[in-house]
């Protein structure tokens, strides 16, 4: 559960004004330069810092990518998930953010883009309290993807083999599922 102390003023807990739903659960998606895939870094925010859980993508070299130990594991909607066995956690995060990448904060069914139109710009990521949320409804490719729909639950995945993550695997059709967790 997200609890913010009153000390930052009056509002309601977000990440970079997205506002979160009371999980605290919310995800860093993007578009894997590489591999081409669309995938997101899962995170719950823990009063004004945030935990990063579990990496999910479409193609399942992606989390081969991260280099983390971890339990690799199929969604019910087909997606590669990949929970860390050691969560990482951050006060903060700077990233580069570019239109080929269309980094995007994904929470409660909202998104709120972080790339420009044009070249790139580095975004600090950081939780903290909002009056008004900056989120609008999700985008292509966000709008329609498994970042809205995969059930992130360990009951409800299975484990998979090395020589299954090597599959490339294309766009999933939008499913009835719950956005993580």
């Amino acid at each position: 559960m997200l609890a913010l102390g009153s000390g930052g003023g009056p509002g309601r807990p977000a990440v970079n004004g997205l506002v979160l739903p009371p999980s605290g659960a919310f995800a860093l998606a993007y578009v894997h330069s590489v591999y081409r895939a669309p995938s997101a870094e899962l995170f719950t925010a823990e009063g004004r810092g945030f935990t990063m859980r579990a990496v999910v993508s479409t193609g399942g070299g992606v989390l081969d990518y991260y280099a983390l130990d971890g339990t690799r594991s199929r969604t019910p909607e087909g997606a590669w998930l990949l929970r860390l066995a050691a969560p990482a956690a951050y006060g903060e995060l700077s990233l580069l953010a570019t239109p080929i990448g269309r980094r995007t904060l994904v929470a409660g069914g909202r998104c709120l883009p972080l790339h420009p139109a044009g070249g790139a710009r580095e975004v600090t990521v950081r939780v903290g309290l909002t009056l008004e949320d900056r989120g609008v409804p999700c985008p292509p490719p966000y709008n329609q993807s498994f970042f809205l729909n995969t059930t992130y639950s360990a009951t409800d995945t299975t484990d998979t083999s090395a020589s299954d993550i090597q599959k490339p695997t294309a766009w999933p059709e939008p499913g009835n599922g719950t956005f993580w967790p």
